[in-house]
């Protein structure tokens, strides 16, 4: 069942693990099944209170450390949806240490794209701000479920159980296909206020982030897909290639007909 979801636009928009959807995963489609949540879900929240996380401020980033600028934090309104083959999906994003109203501003329009859309999950890059910020929620709804923020986010263990699930992409519209992923991660992350968490994810949420942390690292859900999958979807990436080529004149930064093959489905970096 959703939980009710109160807005703070001012606010980090933080608030539980709690809910799922019959919703397709992460862009509409009519045959993708939800997942089964197998118990009662704690808020986010509540568990930092409980020492699962920290709510210490981020320690100042190292000399050497390649932050975000106020340049690269930069948007225009609206917001639009990156799609495939754009560069900007496989471009470095930038850890951020900047959390100020325009921080909050861009998760608050990225939530408001992602419904417009009919998504569950959007990372910052998908939007054409290559950070590393993503949001989303399981409920696919406004209003409705859990809007999460994650900041800098990194995944330090994952599970050795997979599962195989239909998956679609809001940079690229029409196109599922199956991706195997771990059925739980652990993470380190902040919200939008800067403040250190630690989380165990498992079910929807664990893929929803799984999926939006891969752009983060400008992965893309075909390169987790096994070889006969993508054959399956090779027209579709043709056919959005020849779509880039047609509106910017330019030639595709990539073609799937380099395809060199599956990534590691529990790699987590680049």
């Amino acid at each position: 069942m959703a939980t009710a979801c109160f807005h703070l636009r001012l606010c980090p928009r933080f608030r539980a693990f709690a809910s799922f959807s019959s919703r397709p995963l992460l862009a509409t489609h009519p045959r993708t099944l939800p997942l089964r949540r197998t118990g009662p879900a704690t808020p986010l929240a509540a568990r930092t209170r409980r020492g699962f996380g920290s709510s210490m401020a981020a320690a100042p980033p190292n000399e050497d450390d390649d932050f975000a600028t106020a340049a690269d934090l930069r948007f225009d309104q609206p917001l639009k949806v990156v799609q495939y083959p754009d560069p900007v999906l496989r471009a470095r994003n930038k850890r951020i240490n900047t959390f100020d109203d325009n921080l909050r501003s861009l998760a608050d329009e990225m939530f408001d794209v992602m419904y417009k859309t009919d998504g569950i999950g959007l990372s910052a890059p998908q939007v054409g701000v290559n950070v590393q910020l993503m949001v989303f929620n399981p409920a696919g709804v406004k209003g409705e479920g859990e809007e999460i923020v994650l900041v800098n986010p990194v995944v330090y263990k994952f599970s050795k159980r997979l599962s195989v699930y239909e998956e679609g992409c809001l940079s690229f519209p029409g196109i599922y296909a199956n991706v195997l992923r771990p059925d739980t991660v652990e993470i380190d992350a902040q919200d939008a206020s800067g403040a250190k968490i630690k989380v165990k994810l498992s079910e929807l949420s664990a893929r929803v982030f799984q999926h939006e942390f891969d752009h983060l690292q400008g992965i893309l859900f075909f390169d987790r897909m096994t070889m006969d999958v993508v054959e399956s979807i090779h027209e579709q990436l043709k056919n959005l290639e020849d779509k880039y080529e047609e509106i910017t004149g330019q030639a595709s930064p990539e073609t799937i007909s380099n395809y060199r093959g599956t990534k590691d489905v529990a790699s987590f970096s680049r």
